[in-house]
């Protein structure tokens, strides 16, 4: 199952609403960093060729070097996905493509893939995932089929997916069974791997059940740094299609309670709530094992951009005002 199976959006133009003045302040002030401020530093983004071409200029959003991560849409031909990488390399950004096992015909075409990145855009990260199609196109079902070729051999950065809230693909009795001997394999495989590697997971709404999976996971000996998911600013209407889409777990009720004040229902939601959340765990906890926040962009890459620009200081400071 692919983290998000992206559908088409709009709103590039929507803009941040109903931030805190006092938040705002504090993380532009130059004293110490708000626990938000802290938690957003380093954050990635997730783009798709069609909708980064929307983008007339990465630098004037994005902090500089940050992490951009390209997502692999079943039907996107591989010479958008690189030409993508190419651009967002020449602006000074970590570039790492999706490589989803389900869509890729055979050896030779992920190889093809790799070479590609590497040769026009100097990729050496990806995010390996299985994929959305429930039947694989070549012999690939799942992210280990794809890291047991050796191809991604020399890759610096290779981050999988995590589920906070399960996955009915892998489980289908609505248990982690599965999904945790996944993680176990994942973390043997970090082990005898010279990359670095790090989890990604599923947008949630609710920090509770991200918190206790992220516990849960460290009583499990799985010690691969968290990079959580956040769905960032949108309509309502739009993350509750997605969350649907994507099989988001018990955390849905935020949005659905939400759905049910009609005084709140025509304004965008904005993932103060969870972020804040999380960012007080982490200032408490710093063994805290969630490492950065992974954006989803689903209301469009400059709103989330601008969320993050004003909750994060010095830390979310466009490369171009630097």
């Amino acid at each position: 199952m692919a983290l998000l199976p992206f559908r088409r959006t709009g709103g590039e133009g929507m803009t941040a609403t109903g931030i805190d003045a006092g938040a705002r302040g504090a993380a532009r002030s130059g004293g110490a960093p708000t626990p938000v401020a802290a938690f957003l530093k380093g954050y990635s983004i997730e783009v798709m060729p069609r909708t980064a071409a929307r983008v007339d200029d990465f630098r004037a959003i994005l902090p500089e070097a940050s992490r951009v991560c390209i997502a692999h849409i079943d039907g996107t031909p591989i010479g958008e996905m690189v030409a993508t990488a190419r651009r967002l390399a020449a602006d000074g950004f970590q570039v790492m493509p999706h490589f989803p096992a389900r869509i890729i015909a055979d050896r030779a075409e992920l190889g093809e893939w790799i070479a590609r990145y590497r040769g026009e855009a100097g990729v050496r990260q990806g995010l390996i995932l299985a994929g959305s199609p429930s039947r694989p196109r070549g012999p690939f079902a799942s992210a280990m089929d794809l890291l047991e070729t050796g191809l991604f051999d020399g890759f610096e950065r290779l981050h999988v997916a995590g589920h906070p809230e399960g996955n009915r693909d892998i489980d289908p009795d609505g248990g982690d069974e599965n999904v945790m001997a996944a993680l176990r394999w994942k973390t043997a495989f970090a082990e005898r791997t010279d990359a670095t590697m790090a989890l990604v997971t599923q947008f949630c709404f609710d920090a509770a059940p991200v918190i206790d999976w992220v516990n849960r996971l460290a009583g499990e000996g799985i010690a691969l740094p968290v990079h959580v998911g956040i769905a960032g600013p949108a309509r309502l209407q739009t993350l509750i299609r997605f969350a649907i889409a994507c099989g988001v777990g018990p955390s849905l009720k935020v949005l659905q309670k939400r759905a049910m004040d009609v005084t709140r229902l025509v304004k965008p939601y904005e993932p103060t709530a969870i972020i804040s959340a999380l960012a007080a765990c982490k200032a408490a906890n710093p063994a805290f094992n969630i490492e950065q926040v992974h954006f989803f962009p689903l209301g469009g890459i400059a709103a989330t951009a601008r969320w993050a620009i004003e909750h994060g200081g010095r830390y979310t400071r466009p490369a171009n005002a630097a």
